[in-house]
């Protein structure tokens, strides 16, 4: 059983490191990091009955355009931060216990929980499935909430065998992760009822990403006009974006560069939009990897979800200290679209799209004054990585 509990374990662990992915991409062991885990994304994609688990469900370049969206983004942040907060406050109680020789801990939580580390660090797991909403982490999450499960049951029966007549009693009067009176109602107690129960919980967890990635696509900011679909990473910016576009399109190093016969997505953006590199490599600075900032964006990402809200998340400053560009400058990137459906403007949000940047144009949007057009590599900055298509 030790070695069980050991694989357990390790598989537990491994899937905190990918559900950390968005932290470790900003930090210099993103190198090492996709060098043993992006084969893994990139073989996924390939194929059509797994390219879903590479793929994003909720925002996550692009500022959350509604209440839903918005109260999502910020539930992140408070479960992992308070399910953290519990597996170190439980953590700290078990091992005083033993450290004291006061035998098991029974009181605070674990008065009503036999088991609220494991509650606490799913907690935790579901928030990092809401901040990187990878389809595949939201599977691994399952997978992590069974094997805690299983071994709950195996802590249980060495816990029975070793304090028989004490331990049974506890069980009677608590729940395993749930209050028992809440457990007894919505756990079966068979061993057929509780894999019914699991399979139940897989399916609605899973339906309820693909809705809520269905719900975020229809309530992007987006216009749309022939061959061309806008998004707006700032909902604030849509009125602009969809007065000044269409003579964007029309100015001669625009029109240049666009084929009618190609289907585009174009990002509306300020110039110092921080995660533009997950849109295309639009220069080195965008390279996070390669900055020297990355603990301020992890504690801002985590510990500050409102200035996500309202954009703040999405400046980032030149190193003379002045905000890079405001005002009525934007950066608009054009990525060809294709491998898509070609019935609704929409599909090229599609799982099964492929995305190449082709372009970026800086524009004041008043004066339509060109302040820099860029031929772009085929990849983001992240080289072949799979990245949010919001």
């Amino acid at each position: 059983m030790n070695k069980s509990k050991a694989l357990f374990s390790s598989a537990i662990v491994l899937y905190f490191i990918i559900a950390l992915e968005f932290l470790i991409m900003i930090s210099p062991f993103a190198g090492l990091f996709y060098s043993v885990f992006n084969p893994l994304l990139v073989a996924a994609g390939n194929h059509t009955a797994t390219r879903w688990l590479s793929a994003f469900f909720l925002p996550h370049m692009v500022v959350p355009p509604d209440a839903l969206l918005q109260f999502i983004r910020v539930l992140g942040s408070v479960l992992f931060v308070v399910g953290m907060a519990v597996f170190l406050a439980c953590a700290v109680q078990v091992y005083a216990h033993k450290l004291l020789k006061r035998g098991a801990a029974l009181k605070g939580l674990y008065a009503v929980l036999r088991h609220p580390q494991y509650v606490a660090l799913g907690m935790a797991g579901l928030g990092l499935s809401i901040l990187w909403p990878r389809f595949l982490v939201v599977v691994l999450w399952l997978v992590m909430m069974l094997l805690y499960y299983l071994l709950a049951v195996d802590e249980e029966r060495r816990m029975l065998k070793a304090y028989p007549e004490t331990y049974t009693a506890y069980r009677e009067r608590t729940g395993m992760f749930l209050p028992r009176s809440i457990e007894q109602r919505v756990m079966p107690e068979t061993a057929a009822g509780r894999a019914v129960t699991f399979v139940l919980v897989w399916a609605l967890v899973l339906g309820g990403a693909f809705a809520l990635r269905a719900y975020t696509v229809d309530h992007l900011p987006v216009w749309v006009d022939g061959n061309v679909v806008a998004l707006a990473v700032n909902p604030d910016d849509a009125l602009m974006m969809e007065h000044r576009l269409p003579d964007i399109l029309g100015l001669p190093e625009v029109q240049a560069r666009v084929k009618a016969s190609q289907r585009y997505l174009v990002y509306f953006l300020p110039p110092n939009y921080i995660m533009q590199g997950l849109i295309a490599d639009t220069g080195g600075e965008w390279r996070l990897y390669k900055q020297h900032h990355t603990l301020q964006m992890i504690t801002d990402w985590i510990f500050h979800p409102f200035g996500h809200l309202t954009g703040g998340g999405h400046a980032m400053h030149s190193a003379s200290g002045q905000a890079m560009a405001s005002g009525e400058e934007r950066r608009l990137v054009f990525v060809a679209i294709s491998g898509a459906p070609d019935q609704q403007p929409l599909d090229a949000f599609a799982i099964g799209a492929q995305r190449s940047p082709q372009f970026m144009l800086d524009v004041d949007v008043h004066t339509l004054t060109i302040r820099g057009v860029k031929d772009l590599p085929k990849d983001t900055a992240w080289a072949n990585v799979p990245t949010p298509v919001f």
